[in-house]
């Protein structure tokens, strides 16, 4: 999903934590709300520069990567949980060649941003109008994965500058997915538990973090990438999301592939060809 593997993602492991049955609802709001922090491991790319921008009084950073092409055009790259901005690094690289300048930075609660708690999208819409705020020009083309599609697709229903998405690995709903990765073992008790408890330290609610409901209201072009094989987050999530929009749409689901091995070189040949069929592709 990523360029290089990541930890098992944070839902994934605030449900291990609830699986056993006997630890306080807290373990499991602890481990839904604050993602591993991955740091950043690699030096800032000769080709992009540092930024830095304000969102809820939160200070997050990013790489900005500016081409050369005369009409260029530009894409937001969006990570997965756990993860940060330097898994966009070869898809800057991709897009940059392609006459797109690039912005990725690090989600809020990761990589070098400031924040501790990951609401998956509650916050995270805004703060991707911030950055194209900071970018200063539109419109734009959002590229998501897994947390990053879910806030993609979240903000695009409310954000007039985003011209298109490809959102890869998305999940319908945070509440459906968390349960979907509950053991038997883990009663639905213990996760209501765990959510209200979230809910209570991180200021949001949960049944607000609805890519599908944001769906119904976006107008411009969106593709689904997901692995048909995908256990993580289930297809069929990107199915609803599908279902749900009424503007431009594909899903593509990928033979095979799972949640962190979809973006295959015959994938971004069908996602090149898909942006080049918009108008933002072609730079109007």
């Amino acid at each position: 999903m990523t360029a290089h593997a990541r930890p098992r993602t944070l839902i994934a492991t605030a449900i291990a934590v609830l699986s056993t049955g006997c630890l306080p609802a807290s373990w499991g709001a602890a481990a839904l709300l604050h993602p591993f922090r991955r740091p950043i491991t690699v030096a800032r790319p000769a080709d992009a520069q540092d930024v830095a921008f304000e969102s809820d009084g939160l200070r997050l950073k990013g790489w900005w990567f500016r081409g050369t092409a005369p009409r260029r055009r530009t894409l937001v790259y969006l990570h997965g949980s756990a993860d940060n901005r330097a898994s966009g690094i070869f898809i800057a690289e991709r897009f940059l060649a392609r006459g797109f300048d690039v912005l990725a930075y690090d989600s809020r609660a990761h990589g070098e941003s400031e924040g501790a708690a990951c609401t998956y999208g509650y916050y995270e819409k805004g703060d991707l109008r911030r950055a194209i705020d900071l970018i200063g020009v539109q419109p734009v083309v959002v590229l998501g994965v897994s947390l990053g599609a879910a806030v993609a697709l979240q903000a695009a229903a409310d954000d007039p500058r985003i011209a298109a998405v490809v959102a890869v690995s998305t999940f319908s709903d945070l509440r459906t997915v968390a349960r979907e990765r509950a053991p038997v073992i883990a009663t639905r008790g213990d996760i209501e538990a765990a959510f209200k408890l979230a809910e209570e330290q991180a200021h949001f609610k949960v049944d607000d973090v609805s890519p599908l409901v944001a769906a119904r209201r976006i107008h411009v072009p969106v593709l689904l990438v997901h692995g048909d094989t995908d256990r993580e987050t289930l297809p069929d999530h990107s199915r609803r999301v599908f279902a749900a929009l009424t503007a431009d749409k594909r899903l593509l689901l990928v033979p095979g592939a799972g949640h962190n091995d979809v973006l295959r070189p015959e994938v971004w040949t069908e996602i090149d060809a898909w942006l080049d069929r918009t108008s933002i592709a072609r730079g109007q």
